[in-house]
């Protein structure tokens, strides 16, 4: 069940209405946002019910295990346990069949004629998002983040609620359950930013991210060696913001939802491409995974801790298992390794800053000097998305070949794509407060008014879409 379709609209303004209707009753509000969760994933395949279903129960067990220990060492080993059992089934869903290619490759240049066999299944959709969450509930049950463990129901509602089920935010169970306790009001629901980001987030997706996609984008990286250059590097930039517009667009229309049922999701993009450093556009690119990443990965691996060489080999480490995360492919093992060499690189420069003149961090860039630092910095991160968006490694490097081709003229790009390019680019460097000054001036509207511009705004974005309901691309992680 896509967002921007009528079936959902259906559904959700059904599961509004009744978990509204049940506010003063909330075990039987849970119950219910529980089962619409449920409907809306088995939507896709029911069959993938039970393992959502046994995720949830395995980790509610988990969590009395953890709690149940009473020395530090045999907290730590339950908690370990149990997250293993997590990564262990993510692995074998996802990165089965890749690593069967892996030792085929192997066992032929050793020269065996031994082979693999490999196991014909479709990756779970949003296998990758209700993982994380059942580690981030162990994970802060172990931290004493949380308190106690959470009621089944709550702990099921955590893991499958449908807003950010298949493709995020990634929501900290410390920042969720509380909320399930608490008894949403009416008056203090922000109904006209939820509108606002939904509406955005709808014609970001329905009408940016997919004409980039059809009418640029999927066609050359499809066969790159019939373009020339100047198409190549435009079908990058309408890739960066492809992939931006429809990732974003998910998850604000996500926030937008769950704030409608009363519930408070965290922030997710903040015009990533406006970073003058690969640091900074980590701050502002899918900030629930980054700070997901470094909270359970990064940190517990040593974080910043122990000189350079351990600080290093963490960043490469977070990183590289960042671009695994993404799926079991080496074009994204590659664009784990090469955020990771750039994060390693800027750190290293910041090192030699210290030792030279003992200052560590540099000072904000200003002027054209943050101009040159934001230009390098997206170039940098369009160069990476090409092995992000290729789906193997040699079509990546006759993508990459194809920019020697600067005599062939362009034939790919449109007036529209063009336009699309240069205002999804331009948006980035919007003001930062810009949703709250709409939202404000919004907010005067009459219901009515503001109704009816709703209405007219989701008319005109369907009315302005190419043909048919593309999915979203992070269903695929």
């Amino acid at each position: 069940m896509l967002f921007p379709t009528l079936n959902f609209g259906l559904f959700f303004l059904v599961v509004f209405a009744v978990a509204w209707a049940l506010v003063r009753r909330p075990p039987a509000r849970v119950a219910f946002l529980s089962a619409a969760s449920y409907v809306f994933y088995g939507w896709w395949d029911w069959r993938y019910l039970f393992l959502l279903g046994g995720s949830t129960l395995f980790n509610y067990l988990a969590g009395h295990a953890i709690t149940r220990q009473r020395t530090p060492a045999r907290r730590k080993l339950a908690v370990s346990l149990a997250v293993a059992v997590n990564l262990g089934v993510l692995a074998f869903f996802k990165y089965a069949n890749f690593a069967s290619h892996a030792a085929n490759d192997t066992l032929t240049l050793m020269g065996l004629p031994v082979r693999v066999g490999f196991l014909d299944m479709v990756v779970p959709v949003g296998i990758s998002f209700f993982t994380f969450h059942g580690i981030s509930y162990l994970v802060d049950l172990y931290r004493g983040t949380l308190k106690r463990p959470a009621g089944l129901m709550h702990l099921v509602l955590y893991i499958s609620f449908f807003p950010q089920l298949v493709a995020g935010p990634i929501v900290r169970a410390s920042h969720f359950l509380p909320q399930i306790g608490e008894r949403p009001d009416p008056d203090d629901i922000r109904a006209t930013r939820a509108y606002l980001l939904i509406i955005g987030g709808l014609f970001k997706k329905v009408v940016v991210a997919n004409y980039l996609a059809t009418d640029l984008v999927d066609a050359v990286f499809m066969d790159p060696d019939r373009f020339g250059a100047l198409d190549l590097l435009l079908a990058t930039y309408g890739y960066a913001l492809q992939i931006y517009c429809d990732f974003s667009a998910y998850t604000d229309i996500a926030i937008g939802l769950a704030a409608l049922l009363g519930f408070r999701f965290p922030q997710n993009f903040d015009q990533p491409y406006r970073s003058a450093s690969l640091r900074e556009f980590w701050r502002r690119w899918h900030i629930s995974l980054s700070s997901w990443l470094r909270d359970y990965l990064y940190i517990p691996l040593g974080g910043n801790q122990g000189g350079t060489w351990r600080h290093c080999r963490n960043l490469m480490i977070t990183m590289l298992l960042g671009g695994l995360w993404h799926g079991a492919n080496w074009t994204f093992v590659i664009w784990g390794a090469l955020h990771g060499g750039m994060l390693v690189a800027e750190h290293l420069v910041n090192k030699l800053r210290a030792l030279t003149i003992g200052q560590w961090e540099a000072p904000p860039f200003r002027g054209w000097a943050r101009g040159l630092a934001i230009v390098a910095t997206f170039h940098f991160v369009c160069f990476t998305w090409i092995f992000f968006r290729a789906p193997t490694v040699d079509l990546a490097g006759r993508f990459l070949a194809g920019f020697a081709r600067w005599t062939m003229p362009p034939t790919a790009i449109t007036p529209l794509t063009a336009l699309l390019i240069a205002g999804a680019l331009g948006a980035q460097f919007l003001p930062a407060d810009r949703l709250v000054r709409i939202e404000g001036a919004v907010r005067r509207l009459p219901l009515a008014a503001l109704g009816a511009a709703v209405g007219l705004a989701i008319v005109l974005i369907q009315a302005c879409a190419p043909d048919g309901v593309a999915p979203f691309i992070y269903f695929q992680f």
